[in-house]
């Protein structure tokens, strides 16, 4: 078109900033943006929105806020290219507050914005302010959109409230493959997995072609159920599909072999692949060592892991924590070092509790809370009655070389623990109580709330790094294998 002396307009440009977007291709984007300059359609609203949601998809988002700072008009594509670029890249605080803006300036906003969003309240699970919205996607049609239907299964799925994610997607006119998606990881994440394999049939039955996340899905509800022929049988389907296995499939079938124990099975998954294995290939099976406590082939897999050059603080936990748990603290002390001289630090262990429109944030031992003495004046009734129905502490999940009391003293005060402790003195006894916690819930740590569940008569609900367990009287949704 170039070639032939042919202008762009103001179509084209927003259909070719578009087209950079999708494939992230900014520095193509920035070629548009000097063209753009040259012709003078800068000040054009469509062709300005465009680079906007432009520049936000590709993660420049500094780019984008001082174009989006410096248009004279603004349409609902721009707020929400610029709402969506904040929501991804975790900058959830400058999204809300965007939103918050457009409604004020009564802007029309559409099912994309809705759909930003709610995935911010999801992954902030802000579950009163996510019901809001939601209400107001009602009132305005929007909660028709499978865009919008989407963004609110993982709202509640998220949120640990799973009902409602089945309510919205059984109300649903018409699902695209985002919504099966979406309720498939919902119903992998909390360990109903006899319904995830039910939607998948439903989806075969009604025609609709599943796609590499999809497979992702159904193999997650596998690994974290044991499932491992059934692993096996999605993951030979794929080819069925023309679905090439890519390295996170390869990831999801060796951590369905390393959690069921079958390591060797693992290791040769991982030599066998016909592509290179990634750090989360290897992380997986990791995991899997450090579960069945196979220090050697753990310090096997962090060798691979380290080849492969600069890696995650993770990885360096994980492998200090399988050294640690053997009792291997020496081993343990020189992994954290080498964290300590690579300047990485470890992520702090938090866990948090919605109140209405508060959210309080607890870390182990947390003594800075306006409620600090009722709460550990609760955990130390219920301990009381724990030890009495038959809890023992187990204090092998302490990382460190202490003396046993020292032990017991160091994992009572776990930050899940102190969140479920503020919601049995907080909320009403017909209310589940809901904790999010952003690490793997420690072993002795899933047991004491099976038994704190079962002292109070309470629905407690824990989400973890990657999963749901949803404690009643005495037992826990996940059967313990997680």
């Amino acid at each position: 078109m170039l070639a032939t002396n042919i202008r762009p307009d103001d179509h084209i440009f927003p259909s070719a900033t578009k087209s950079c977007a999708i494939l992230g291709r900014f520095d193509i984007g920035q070629s548009l943006h000097c063209l753009i300059l040259k012709t003078g359609y800068e000040t054009d609203v469509f062709v300005a929105s465009s680079l906007v949601d432009m520049y936000g998809k590709c993660g420049k988002i500094k780019v984008a806020r001082r174009l989006f700072d410096e248009m004279p008009e603004r349409n609902v594509v721009s707020w929400s290219g610029m709402i969506y670029g904040y929501a991804q890249l975790g900058e959830y605080e400058e999204a809300l507050m965007l939103f918050k803006q457009a409604l004020y300036e009564r802007l029309d906003v559409n099912d994309f914005t809705f759909s930003s969003v709610l995935q911010v309240c999801a992954n902030s699970t802000l579950l009163q302010l996510g019901k809001q919205i939601h209400g107001l996607c009602f009132k305005t049609n929007n909660d028709f959109s499978s865009f919008v239907g989407s963004s609110l299964i993982s709202l509640y799925s998220k949120c640990g409230v799973i009902e409602e994610a089945y309510l919205v997607f059984d109300e649903a006119c018409l699902k695209n493959l985002g919504m099966w998606n979406a309720m498939l990881i919902a119903c992998a994440q909390h360990s109903h997995t006899e319904k995830a394999f039910d939607l998948f049939k439903q989806m075969e039955g009604l025609g609709v072609k599943p796609n590499f996340i999809t497979f992702l899905c159904v193999l997650y509800a596998c690994s974290h159920a044991g499932f491992v022929e059934k692993g096996q049988h999605y993951f030979e389907l794929m080819k069925d599909y023309g679905i090439e296995p890519g390295d996170q499939h390869y990831a999801s079938l060796v951590d369905l072999f390393g959690r069921a124990g079958k390591l060797q099975e693992a290791l040769s998954i991982i030599r066998e692949m016909p592509i290179q294995p990634t750090e989360s290939v290897w992380g997986a099976f990791l995991t899997g060592c450090r579960i069945h406590g196979t220090t050697e082939l753990a310090a096997y897999a962090a060798d691979r892991i380290f080849e492969l050059g600069p890696v995650g603080s993770g990885m360096h936990v994980l492998l200090s924590n399988a050294y640690a748990a053997v009792g291997r603290y020496e081993d343990a002390a020189k992994a954290r070092k080498m964290l300590r001289d690579l300047g990485i630090k470890k992520e702090t262990g938090l866990s948090w509790v919605e109140e209405g429109n508060k959210v309080h944030t607890f870390a182990a031992g947390d003594r800075c809370h306006e409620k600090t003495k009722e709460i550990y004046q609760k955990l130390e009734e219920l301990g009381d009655e724990m030890e009495r129905a038959g809890y023992i502490a187990d204090t092998s999940f302490v990382l460190k070389e202490v003396d046993g009391e020292e032990k017991i003293q160091t994992i009572r005060y776990h930050s899940e623990r102190l969140a479920v402790a503020f919601g049995l003195i907080t909320f009403p006894p017909d209310r589940p109580i809901r904790v999010m916690k952003n690490l793997r819930i420690c072993g002795d740590c899933h047991t004491a709330i099976k038994f704190m569940s079962k002292c109070s008569g309470r629905v407690i609900i824990v989400r973890d790094y990657n999963r749901f367990h949803h404690f009643e009287d005495g037992k826990c949704s996940c059967g313990d294998y997680w």
